[in-house]
């Protein structure tokens, strides 16, 4: 019998879920199928109850039902509950398994396949949203010289920053305060490249970087990059491996068998340019 997984957002039009999944599938042997649902704003959790009752075992969730997954599930591993929000759900019987796999997707980009450890690396966050959220537990298990988020809103970086101060060496900052700092790796957790915007970070900030790195994914060279390149930072790369990953790992959790990301990471992979 064919197992039922899906990825359940709004707008849900653009996913690339199911072609990752089924690429999966198709290379582990595994006997899945992979739809996308796009939920309801207002009936969210009657949606996720209907997959559950024809017989759905998983859900990936995007945005904007990151929170109101979390908020249903019976059980939150230690990920979700500390990114406040979840990427994954697993159906048991009566119990809803919730974890967050934004944060090991792009660790696991970052030091597997573009060859960065962050042991010891002096790393910039910029923004203070869901997936920068899911990405802290993961960066500072890692042990990084220094982790500084900046945002706009200061406030919200500082709350960020106290929640996680527990797991390693976190600290916020305004994008004011840049200003003279010097970094090994800055990514971009903000949604200005959605909107080709530029977030306020002094081009200076790249002058030591050797990574620049983007969330968002398939968007070309956007104003970020193109900073940091102009800047000279030698690699660039955008959220297209974070995105496979993630999904690997959720892959993982779901069946059991950890497929191989590159061939897909291959295919999906635009130039920037």
């Amino acid at each position: 019998m064919t197992d039922r997984y899906a990825v359940i957002g709004n707008p849900i039009g653009h996913t690339k879920s199911p072609f990752i999944h089924g690429s999966f599938a198709q290379a582990t042997g595994q006997d899945i199928e992979y739809g996308a649902i796009e939920g309801s704003l207002e009936r969210f959790a009657d949606d996720v109850h209907a997959f559950r009752k024809a017989g759905g075992l998983g859900l990936n969730v995007t945005a904007p039902f990151k929170l109101q997954a979390l908020a249903l599930a019976t059980e939150r591993l230690e990920r979700a509950e500390l990114a406040g929000a979840t990427n994954a759900l697993k159906f048991e019987g009566d119990r809803i398994l919730a974890d967050n796999f934004d944060g090991v997707g792009l660790t696991r980009d970052i030091q597997s396949n573009l060859g960065f450890a962050l042991k010891g690396a002096r790393m910039l966050v910029l923004g203070s949203g869901g997936a920068v959220r899911g990405a802290l537990l993961p960066f500072l298990a890692q042990q990084p010289a220094k982790l500084v988020l900046a945002n706009r809103t200061l406030p919200k970086a500082v709350d960020l920053a106290a929640q996680f101060a527990a797991h390693g060496p976190v600290h916020a900052c305004a994008y004011a305060d840049l200003a003279g700092e010097r970094f090994d790796i800055v990514i971009n957790g903000t949604s200005a490249s959605l909107k080709a915007e530029l977030p306020p970070v002094p081009a200076e900030t790249f002058q030591n970087a050797r990574l620049a790195y983007e969330l968002a994914y398939g968007k070309g060279l956007t104003p970020f990059l193109r900073l940091a390149q102009n800047a000279g930072v030698p690699k660039l790369a955008d959220g297209v491996g974070m995105l496979v990953e993630q999904a690997a790992e959720a892959f993982l959790w779901w069946r059991g068998v950890r497929p191989d990301t590159r061939p897909v990471i291959e295919r999906m992979t635009i130039p920037l340019a």
